[in-house]
Parts: C-alpha cells; structure tokens; sequence
C-alpha cells in the first residue's frame, strides 16, 4: 500500500503509538513519518507508506500552522504543561499593541535553541533521553522560519497564539522566546497542529478510525 496518510492524533498519545497502530493493523507495511508531535499535542501526523516513503522529505518540507497557549509567569524543565516548574516570575498584564510590537521580532528568519526534551539528536542520541537521565548538553541555535504570528486571545496570563511556520520550529522554544522578550518565563499549556500544507483535520483520519480505514481500502484516506 503505498499512501499518504494525514492522521489527527489524540493528546496524550505518541506519534509512534499511532505508528504502531498502523504496524499492528497492517504487519509488515514499510511506514515513514514527517515530523513527529509531543504527546500532549494533539493534531495532524502525516505518514507515509510503502513506496512512498522515500517521499517523506517533500511532506517534512511543508508549511505547518500551530494553535498553542502560552502560559506566563512560569518556564517548566520540558517547556510545556507536562513539565516540572523551575523558573517563577511576576507577570504585568501588557496591551496587546504593546506584545505585538514584540511577536514582529519573531517574524521571519530566526534563531532558535531546541527544548532539551526534544527528539532532535545529538551524536546519533535523542536529547530527551539524555534529559531523563539528568545529562543537558549546550543546544546549538538552529535557523527556522516563522511566516506568522496572531494573537486569538489574552486572558490574564494565558495567551491563544496562532502560528504559521516552517519544518523544524519548535513552538515550545518560540513561546520560551516570547516570553523573554516580555521580561518573564513562559511554558505551553495546550497545542494543536491544525494543518501540514493541505491536510487538516476535515480531511485527516481519526485515531479511533484507524482500523477501520486502512481495512477498507474504499475509504477516504487522504493520497498526495
């Protein structure tokens, strides 16, 4: 079977869970995927299958947009709401003009530090492990690009960002950025991938539909 398949994972379910679901359903099926998600995200995973594996840079490529609460105030060890505290600071509530002044510096071309708990490697080893182990090493600065930022919503400390970027961009660190730049500390609460390119959710398998799919070869699996 040779497809692309745009599936919406679940919060709280790894991208390699959902691999393993389509391994058990289909044994022996050659799968590839473009771009993992954290588990506490939910949203869309593209994979790829059979032949089309060799495919999977032209889909890693793609633009993503992101839906992500930042909460301020505090930076967590994991950059995100599954995190242990480690920073504190006072949090000013600021005029939306005032932060979009700042979110314009993050427009385009910039650098960024990846989380320590991240699946980027380092010498052949994902950095997460190496974090579980208590073992941090100096994360050089990557070059990523970051097409839009929109604020949906301020509510006290929470802020709705809805964010279009290119491959490799870590939110996580984009919110830990942000909130320097307003002179506090910052962790993401709540994140969704809403689209990779065309696929979105109206047009990406159900986690729970999984089986039922990929059995019925009929089904509306989405194909590039």
């Amino acid at each position: 079977m040779d497809k692309v398949l745009s599936i919406w994972k679940p919060k709280d379910v790894s991208s390699f869970d959902v691999i393993r679901k389509v391994k058990k359903i289909l044994p022996g099926l050659k799968i590839g995927h473009c771009g993992t998600l954290d588990p506490f995200a939910e949203g869309v995973l593209i994979l790829c299958t059979g032949n089309l594996t060799k495919d999977s840079s032209s889909y890693v490529n793609l633009n993503k947009t992101y839906l992500a609460r930042v909460i301020f105030g505090e930076e967590t060890d994991t950059l995100d709401r599954t995190g242990t505290v480690i920073k504190k600071a006072s949090f000013t509530k600021f005029e939306k003009k005032y932060i979009n002044s700042k979110l314009k510096d993050f427009i385009g071309k910039i650098d960024q530090v990846p989380p320590a708990y991240s699946a980027k490697k380092i010498n052949g080893v994902k950095m997460y492990i190496l974090a579980r182990k208590n073992i941090f090493i100096k994360r050089k600065p990557s070059t990523v690009v970051v097409y839009s930022i929109e604020i949906k919503k301020i509510n006290n400390n929470k802020m709705d960002l809805l964010i279009s970027c290119g491959k490799g961009t870590y939110i996580r660190s984009l919110a830990r950025d942000i909130a320097y730049s307003l002179n506090t500390y910052g962790y993401v609460d709540r994140l969704q991938r809403i689209s990779v390119g065309d696929f979105d959710k109206t047009n990406s398998i159900k986690f729970e539909d999984i089986n039922q799919c990929l059995v019925d070869m009929n089904s509306k699996i989405p194909i590039s």
